[in-house]
């Protein structure tokens, strides 16, 4: 029994799933196989994913495969309303509506739980995190589970070090396939589409500073150049940091960088990055927007304190004033920009790292009882695969190795 926000809206969301399927023939290639093995007969699959038309290719691609799928969404403002619905009429339980509470979300959450997954789909990991609070009951039945995104992956192997992870996790997020396309060029490019959808500016001519120099930041670095911006980049890694220099941003602390910047985007996981004492150096009308998968990047309760008030001046964009009289403009609430402000990653981008997804959750199924209780990396046949499928989706073929060469890239023995 699904809670989604209007039924009626489903013919418009089965409208883009089928666009996002024409966008995504790797999974739909992996749909076409998974159909005949069933390889999730009797498994059910929890997901906490951002529910939008390429997550329904995901999931219906699973439900292909024989699995009995529930899902909640793992952000409050990335729900499609439309895609929603689309899924609960296809017989997918699906809870979740754009702008739940915290409440809302944790009770959509805990309807997954009661579903008695065998296997989870986290993005975040709150799903997992969640199942390990709620007690042994919860886990006992669970096979494994995969985490999309590095804020996860990061709180899974602190899970991991404390001794705490009850079942294994494979981390879709650091395959390959995902943080050199997916992190890269989606996030780059969606997160651009969220700062146009929110605010209509011109970027270019733009100071725009990015706060986080890996794979997203670096997307988002690349995209924002591209559309005629001067790139500042801020970090806390000095290996990223001589990266960005070389790759001829400028890069500097925040509290300088604070000074000049027009438009402000974190990408780091962590918290607090953007605090009262940036805020208090911004020129007004900068814009601040996080595509980090958290709303904790930027210090909200502080700029709410700051402000005199406080009003929605577009959709998805406030604006608040100082007591100073100077403007700053939040995207999104703080969440993801590129999932609330604009569709998240283009389907084409998605379907690599939701291809990943898929046979991960195959190979948990191949390898029931093999795997111990610890974050594993994508098996790199998985991540090869996936590629390859991705490269004769396009019509695209590449040299192979003769087996001299094999033998060469193997051996020690050779020599100039």
């Amino acid at each position: 029994m699904s809670k989604v926000k209007d039924l009626g809206l489903a013919e418009e969301g089965g409208m883009k799933i089928g666009l996002a399927e024409n966008q995504m023939p790797a999974l739909m290639e992996i749909r076409r196989e998974f159909s005949k093995t069933k390889p999730f007969k009797d498994i059910a699959i929890g997901c906490t994913l951002h529910i939008t038309k390429e997550t329904a290719v995901l999931v219906e691609t699973l439900k292909a495969g024989g699995a009995r799928v529930v899902l909640s969404p793992s952000n409050p403002l990335s729900t499609q309303d439309d895609v929603a619905a689309a899924l609960a009429e296809k017989g997918i339980d699906v809870f979740g509506w754009r702008g739940i509470n915290d409440k809302e979300y944790y009770e959509c959450l805990q309807e997954v739980i009661k579903f008695k997954p065998n296997i989870l789909i986290d993005d975040g990991a709150d799903l997992i995190s969640t199942v390990h609070k709620e007690g042994r009951e919860h886990v006992e039945n669970i096979l494994g589970s995969m985490e999309e995104t590095t804020t996860g992956v990061i709180r899974l192997k602190a899970m991991e070090k404390d001794g705490v992870l009850k079942f294994p996790v494979i981390a879709v997020n650091n395959a390959q396939t995902k943080m050199l396309l997916d992190n890269v060029f989606g996030t780059g490019q969606s997160t651009i589409d969220g700062i146009l959808r929110a605010t209509n500016i011109l970027l270019a001519g733009k100071t725009f500073v990015v706060c986080g120099f890996g794979n997203c930041g670096r997307g988002v670095a690349k995209r924002a150049e591209g559309m005629g911006c001067s790139v500042v980049v801020t970090e806390t890694d000095p290996r990223k940091a001589i990266q960005a220099f070389y790759e001829g941003y400028r890069v500097m602390p925040l509290t300088e960088a604070a000074k000049i910047g027009d438009i402000f985007v974190t990408v780091t996981g962590n918290e607090n990055v953007i605090k009262k004492e940036h805020i208090e150096k911004m020129k007004s009308g900068a814009i601040l927007a996080n595509s980090g998968h958290f709303n904790v990047e930027i210090d909200i309760k502080s700029l709410e304190k700051m402000a005199e008030h406080r009003k929605t001046v577009r959709p998805n964009l406030d604006e608040y004033v100082m007591h100073d009289g100077r403007k700053i403009y939040l995207i999104g609430e703080g969440r993801l920009a590129n999932l609330a402000a604009a569709e998240g990653h283009p389907s084409s981008v998605m379907q690599t790292s939701f291809s990943v997804q898929a046979l991960c959750a195959e190979y948990i199924i191949k390898n029931k009882g093999n795997l111990s209780s610890r974050v594993y990396e994508v098996p790199e046949e998985i991540d090869v695969r996936v590629a390859e499928l991705a490269l004769s989706g396009y019509g695209i073929k590449i040299d192979k190795l003769t087996p001299e060469q094999e033998k060469y890239l193997s051996s020690w023995k050779f020599g100039t």
